[in-house]
């Protein structure tokens, strides 16, 4: 992931009627730490498990009755059954997780390994790269914050918003600095939630605005406390919580002067140490250059790799002469001539054979019409066939009456 603001020493300082300061503060080295979506996943996912409270059901569930097997040989399963008489439940099984009012299988124990221990420096890591993705635009608006109005990434404002402490003074502020536009982002997203947690007290979920981080809380956290989405974190309690909801990156934070200042002293650089994390410094990133066309296409690279290979002659296909005859013709120059030949002889006697077939038509059709001929005036084809003859004088007969 590329980082952020590599090559912007300096970040304007904007007053809380989003107006430039005059001041400016140089560009904490953390903001261009390397940007690991993994670690940030994978530390979020087991950090968030902390806060669970263990949960189970009930010791006795499901073995408050007095029940025991009737044994084998009475045709029945050697299920536990509940004794007495005279009611439903009575010889019905109990205990078994298969059983109406049995127990559970493998119930819930509040000794489930409940909470996870995270390595520090993984945890710090995670950190450094969510403060890094706050700095970069398309990763913020990717998120769904609306930002395409605010003056300049990282947004830093003076000191002066920390003495905020009323809401109304709060809101004044956001608007002013075009900030409210993620607000009615927020106010939008409000709805119910779907499952059991209805039930539960958390009937509505919203989405999140964004983060104030401040160096000193001289009635800001009162200001916008009431403020749906807005959430506010001292700048040395930084939790990846906060700055990576859900473990996405890039949340909306408008920075204090003062807390902006102090990011060097809390992450350090690549050359100093943390003053307030004990022996730390900033990751390394593994590619000083993201632009990996660049990197191929230096003399340095093309230097240390072997020259390119003289495209390889193409692999032919085996012909079979017997089925093309431009191999056959390679091997029996004489091959295409024969094969002419052959079509020649092969179209006269189709031409013969057809000729043949119409002599034949023509014959049979005038042998038709000679018999029809002699049957009309009183001959007939075959001799000897009297019943024949005397149907065919009645006929003639007949006419010549008529």
């Amino acid at each position: 992931m590329p980082t952020a603001c590599v090559f912007r020493p300096l970040v304007t300082v904007y007053t809380d009627k989003n107006q430039k300061s005059g001041k400016t503060v140089k560009m904490p080295a953390v903001f261009s730490a390397p940007i690991r979506t993994d670690i940030v996943q994978y530390v979020h996912t087991n950090i968030r498990k902390n806060s669970r409270q263990p949960y189970s059901v009930s010791k006795l569930a499901g073995h408050q009755t007095s029940a025991e097997s009737w044994g084998t040989g009475r045709a029945v399963a050697r299920i536990p059954r509940v004794r007495g008489g005279g009611t439903h439940r009575s010889g019905q099984g109990a205990y078994g997780n298969m059983c109406r009012g049995g127990r559970r299988f493998a119930p819930t124990r509040v000794w489930r390994r409940w909470h996870r221990k995270v390595n520090r420096n993984q945890r710090r890591y995670a950190v450094v790269s969510a403060v890094a993705a706050t700095g970069v635009p398309s990763i913020v608006q990717s998120r769904g914050h609306r930002v395409e109005n605010i003056a300049e990434f990282p947004f830093v404002v003076s000191d002066k918003v920390q003495e905020l402490n009323k809401t109304k003074q709060a809101v004044k502020f956001l608007r002013q600095v075009r900030a409210w536009k993620d607000i009615e982002r927020v106010y939008k997203s409000k709805r119910m939630r779907a499952g059991k947690g209805k039930m539960r007290g958390r009937r509505r979920v919203k989405g999140l605005g964004p983060v104030i981080i401040y160096s000193r809380d001289s009635g800001l956290t009162r200001a916008f406390r009431n403020i749906p989405g807005v959430e506010t974190i001292n700048v040395e309690k930084l939790s990846l919580l906060r700055l990576a909801p859900g473990g996405q990156i890039g949340r909306f934070c408008i920075w204090t002067e003062g807390a902006f200042r102090k990011l060097d002293r809390i992450f350090g650089t690549w050359t100093k140490k943390s003053m307030l994390k004990r022996d730390y410094m900033l990751p390394q990133p593994t590619m000083a250059n993201t632009d990996i066309a660049r990197i191929l296409k230096s003399d340095e690279i093309k230097k240390a790799i072997r020259p390119r290979r003289s495209r390889l002659p193409k692999r032919c296909i085996k012909r079979n002469p017997l089925k093309n005859i431009r191999v056959m013709a390679r091997l029996n120059p004489y091959a295409p001539v024969l094969k002419k030949v052959r079509k020649i002889e092969t179209a006269h006697r189709l031409k013969a054979k057809k000729e043949s077939i119409e002599k034949a038509k023509k014959l049979h059709k005038a042998q038709k019409e000679a018999r029809k001929k002699r049957v009309t005036s009183g001959g007939l084809t075959k001799k000897g066939d009297k019943k024949k003859q005397r149907i065919v004088k009645k006929d003639l007969s007949s006419k010549a009456k008529k």
